[in-house]
């Protein structure tokens, strides 16, 4: 059975749209028939039609709305409900279009006889490979239910984080936009307006005054071409990321700088042992989670390293010991998996030393915030005590002239 979008008229002669699961499109109308539509337009939802519509809008459906979904059927499926009965039941209640025509599409696939997980890779800018062999192993081990749900718990923690990092980060971006453009404003309107008055004065004027003068002069001639050519470094930078050489001396470069290498080694880490832990305390063997978990790694030297190690456990060397090779794990985490290794809680250990990895990582990154706001104001202070002293510094020596 697949799933069909259509657009028909109802009986006051309103357009219809929506989405309706059929055989055939021919069943397809007879179905809107009965429901007092008339047929205008018919086709088939598929998956290379999804994917091709998510690629091409360059976004897909949001980590929120995936954990919904995740939870709803993992609740469902706990209750005795088949698989396709669950999709078939969520993706009446969703009102997005998107959401319900991909949780169709993955219904008809399993009503076809392939399993959940081959029907969820299918999609893989929505579920990625974490999240497929997480199902898999569900599949396998019966424990359908209870997978979804650490699935649904996982994705709704690295939600919340994304939220309390981007609340987090509104203020000392208004903060820095504010700035910029009250001394932008300053160089370019109020202090050309004011130098005026030096311009007909025979003295030399102060050394700041001058450099004042220049940068408002700079500003003033250049600072519309200023902006355009940050835009485009911005939109250059963007798209050279995409390019493999230049996105691993970008990460390379990242982790040379002292401070900044420990930020990245510990989201990186955190979010490393966060998704091991799941799929291994879903039934995924060890070396299948060090492998899938390496990819959830954005910084490119580390996951190198990540994947060397997995080729390293594949030849019998302990996980704790491949992965302190690599340099990036910290001696808590290396610890904690080597426990986990010789008691047989691999899974609870790793969940262990992912929370202290995010706890630790939003410790700093909230310090780091509280003194980055008071530091924009000290900056702005500072510009501003400068421009005044750059325009009283010549009126205080002309009164010495008159006296």
């Amino acid at each position: 059975m697949g799933a069909f979008e259509y657009q028909a008229l109802d009986a006051e002669g309103k357009t219809q749209k929506g989405l309706i699961e059929a055989d055939t499109a021919k069943q397809a109308r007879q179905q809107l028939r009965g429901m007092s539509l008339m047929p205008l337009k018919i086709g088939e939802v598929s998956q290379t039609t999804l994917n091709g519509e998510i690629k091409s809008r360059g976004d897909k459906i949001n980590v929120a709305t995936v954990a919904l979904i995740t939870r709803q059927i993992a609740t469902l499926v706990s209750a005795g409900q088949p698989v396709e009965s669950a999709y078939y039941a969520v993706s009446r209640q969703t009102p997005k279009n998107r959401t319900k025509r991909v949780l169709l599409s993955v219904r008809a696939k399993v009503l076809e006889g392939f399993p959940l997980s081959e029907a969820l890779k299918e999609f893989p800018r929505i579920f990625d490979s974490m999240y497929c062999a997480s199902v898999h192993a569900g599949e396998q081990s019966g424990l359908l239910d209870v997978v979804m749900e650490r699935l649904a718990d996982y994705l709704e923690a690295r939600q919340d984080i994304q939220r309390k990092t981007s609340q987090a980060l509104i203020y000392p971006i208004l903060l820095s936009i504010v700035v910029f453009a009250l001394v932008a404003g300053l160089l370019t309107f109020v202090v050309p307006q004011i130098v005026q008055v030096f311009e007909g004065f025979d003295q030399e004027l102060p050394l700041i005054t001058q450099w004042l003068i220049a940068i408002s002069d700079f500003s003033k001639a250049y600072g519309l071409h200023l902006l355009i050519g940050l835009a485009a470094i911005i939109l250059l930078y963007r798209q050279l990321l995409k390019i493999a050489w230049f996105s691993l001396l970008r990460d390379r470069i990242l982790l040379a700088i002292p401070f900044v290498r420990y930020l990245v080694k510990l989201s990186n880490t955190a979010r490393f042992t966060r998704t091991m832990s799941i799929l291994v305390s879903s039934g995924v063997t060890a070396l299948d989670s060090i492998r899938i978990s390496a990819e959830v790694i954005l910084s490119q030297p580390m996951k190198s390293s990540v994947v060397s190690a997995a080729d390293r456990v594949r030849e019998g060397e302990h996980i704790s010991d491949a992965l302190e090779q690599t340099g990036y794990f910290s001696p808590i985490v290396l610890q904690l998996i080597e426990i986990g290794e010789s008691s047989g809680k691999l899974g609870e250990m790793l969940e262990r030393s992912a929370k202290a990895e995010e706890n630790e990582f939003t410790g700093i990154t909230a310090i780091f915030i509280g003194l980055f706001e008071p530091a924009m104001i000290l900056v702005m202070g500072l510009v501003v005590l400068a421009i005044v002293l750059a325009i009283l510094l010549p009126i205080f020596d002309m009164n010495d002239l008159l006296q």
